[in-house]
């Protein structure tokens, strides 16, 4: 062949290759973009589709049937453990995160995160929300991997007109917070213009403070349910409504079929625990199922099949799925710490399947006073193992510990007959429930989520060993955490967090800042309680908050039946102190209606009201 011709056909083929790689490269499928919501404080039953039977979650429930669904995933007992975890692919107090309180918040400054690996492998990253893993010079969002950052300074005490801290420029904004979060993230979206994106909302709702847009609590409060309990639920659908409103926006915009949807909450039950907790003992900050279950969708349309798996899974699974996900390449020295597992054969598989299945996952309530943290091994702890739950619900045991407010302060109390505590009016006993001092309770959560039938005694092999995994764990573990921090602080810093959240005195809806007469109001607050103050000792006791109402109904009482009709007694709650809704008030419904305002007004929980309460 002459060298023209061969000069000639080496031209075609490279304008062949050239062709098939520009073809090769514009059909090369875009990196799947990533939105993860997390919500503060709702539980596992929080939701229409779990058998709630009061809430109304139609965008919840949709994400939740479009779905693939982990129906065994857990998280941590509370609130920044679970973000550490969700961050690092690790447990928190592996990078010394071992309470909710400064510097016990804190995660490891030389932690590496899941943004700041999502970035390498070309995500913009946006953060709305709830941090709550250090706020100081090196540990905001912006320092951790976020390129994109909105959050508002007073957390979760300012539900309306906040104001949003945006990439550093403060701003005042009109509106309910989580409102404004969602329109945040909307914008983020909308800013990422062609690159993929990770963008990940936490909410503040529902975590107390709690407050609502009074036409979220209207409807639960005509149903009879308590101011708090109306509120707490009202922040639930509110969040329901938001995330009705961005699955709208991805559709409006065509991001919906290369956008993975991930929906979690942070720990368990708080507000709402004596509501609906579907069938599970423990709540928030305990060691029981209900403490740590959370709800997990994942949703990819046209990619994964809406299922339901039983495996154990966990929030140590989500950064090495959404790197697997991604394309990231996770340095190897990383590699060989992460302790969770990707979810990605679950995601793509057509039915159940074996995973993982010798797993065992190790919960810590912590928050201990600092300084304590070796003298608190065994309290309010537990390990999760194939349908098993091994549980320590106990105190520490060190008499130093009692010197100071701490968890443990709750289980001592309960020890000694406890009934109402934290989110527990009068289930204590069962929520925040004691195993024996030194003693492993073990329960198939599988068939007793209420964890009643305690198999200890039967099955003592599987005691013993799932005992032994947690002492191997806590003790390689624990020089690490203390080397990171986790023991660092004030061990009165529970006490004076607990001070400052009880002089909080913010509107609770939109309807309370729409109040023209705040001072009339106040005046004729004080007027009020100078009439039922019948002793004139500046404070009122139950007794004397009920008794005029108690009166009320004997000169109400026209046929002298010892009940009262909405004939005779025409007000707008009649159907809220009607409890039995047989449209007649006994004593013992307007007794019981009062008195639970008056635990509601009672905010320091001293027994009586004070005019400031008041």
């Amino acid at each position: 062949m002459s060298s023209k011709r061969i000069l000639l056909a080496t031209a075609f083929l490279l304008t062949l290759c050239a062709r098939v790689t520009v073809f090769a490269a514009s059909e090369a499928p875009k990196s799947p973009n990533i939105i993860f919501i997390l919500t503060d404080d709702q539980g596992y039953g929080d939701l229409q589709r779990h058998g709630h039977p009061y809430l109304q979650t139609p965008n919840t429930n949709r994400l939740h049937d479009e779905s693939v669904r982990f129906d065994r995933f857990y998280v941590s007992p509370s609130c920044s453990p679970t973000r550490a975890a969700l961050m690092t692919g690790m447990h928190e107090f592996r990078n010394g995160v071992t309470h909710t309180l400064i510097p016990r918040e804190h995660l490891n400054i030389e932690a590496t995160t899941l943004p700041q690996l999502l970035k390498t492998a070309g995500y913009k990253t946006g953060f709305i929300g709830k941090w709550h893993l250090g706020g100081s010079r090196g540990y905001a969002p912006d320092a951790r991997g976020f390129d994109w950052t909105a959050t508002n300074p007073m957390g979760p005490r300012k539900h309306f007109d906040p104001e949003i801290i945006r990439n550093g420029e403060r701003t005042q904004r009109e509106g309910f917070r989580e409102d404004i979060f969602f329109d945040e993230a909307m914008t983020f979206i909308e800013e990422s213009g062609d690159q993929p994106f990770f963008c990940y909302l936490a909410t503040y709702s529902p975590h107390t403070p709690l407050g609502a847009p009074e036409k979220f609590i209207a409807p639960f409060r005509e149903q009879g349910l308590s101011e708090k309990h109306a509120t707490y639920l009202a922040m639930i659908e509110n969040v329901d409504y938001n995330v009705g409103r961005l699955l709208a926006f991805m559709e409006e915009r065509g991001l919906d079929e290369n956008t993975i949807v991930i929906f979690m909450n942070d720990n368990g039950v708080t507000e709402g625990l004596d509501v609906y907790n579907a069938g599970m003992r423990g709540c928030k900050a305990t060691t029981w199922e209900g403490g740590s279950r959370a709800m997990s969708f994942w949703r990819w349309p046209n990619h994964w099949k809406p299922q339901t798996h039983d495996n154990l899974t966990a929030h140590v699974d989500v950064l090495p799925t959404l790197c697997e996900l991604a394309g990231v390449d996770v340095p190897e020295d990383l590699q060989s710490e992460l302790e969770g597992y990707s979810l990605l054969p679950l995601l793509e598989s057509d039915e159940a399947m074996s995973w993982h299945d010798d797993r065992s996952l190790f919960h810590h309530v912590g928050r201990w006073p600092s300084g304590l943290a070796e003298s608190h091994k065994y309290a309010m702890v537990s390990v999760h193992k194939g349908d098993y739950l091994l549980v320590r619900s106990a105190p520490c045991g060190d008499p130093a510990c009692e010197d100071f407010q701490s968890q443990c302060t709750t289980m001592r109390a309960v020890y000694n007959g406890l009934t109402k505590t934290t989110y527990a009016d009068g289930t204590a006993q069962m929520h925040w429930g004691t195993t024996p001092m030194g003693h492993w309770a073990l329960y198939n959560v599988v068939e007793d989520p209420a964890c009643q039938n305690d198999l200890s005694r039967t099955h003592p092999e599987l005691v013993a060993s799932m005992a032994a995994s947690y002492d191997v764990w806590w003790d390689e573990l624990y020089p690490t955490m203390i080397e990171r921090g986790g023991d660092l602080g004030d061990p009165l810093a529970s006490a004076h967090a607990s001070a400052r959240a009880k002089q909080w005195k913010g509107p609770t809806s939109d309807a309370q800042l729409k109040g023209q007469a705040a001072a009339t109001a106040a005046a004729d607050s004080m007027s009020r309680f100078d009439r039922i103050d019948a002793n004139g000792d500046s404070k009122i006791t139950l007794a004397e908050y009920v008794g005029p109402f108690l009166k009320q109904m004997s000169i109400k009482d026209a046929n002298h039946d010892g009940m009262l009709s909405v004939a005779e007694f025409d007000v707008p709650h009649f159907k809220s102190v009607d409890t039995d809704k047989n449209g007649q008030l006994s004593e013992a419904e307007i007794r019981q209606f009062y008195a639970e305002q008056f635990e509601q007004i009672d905010r320091d929980q001293s027994g009586s009201i004070s005019a400031d309460e008041m």
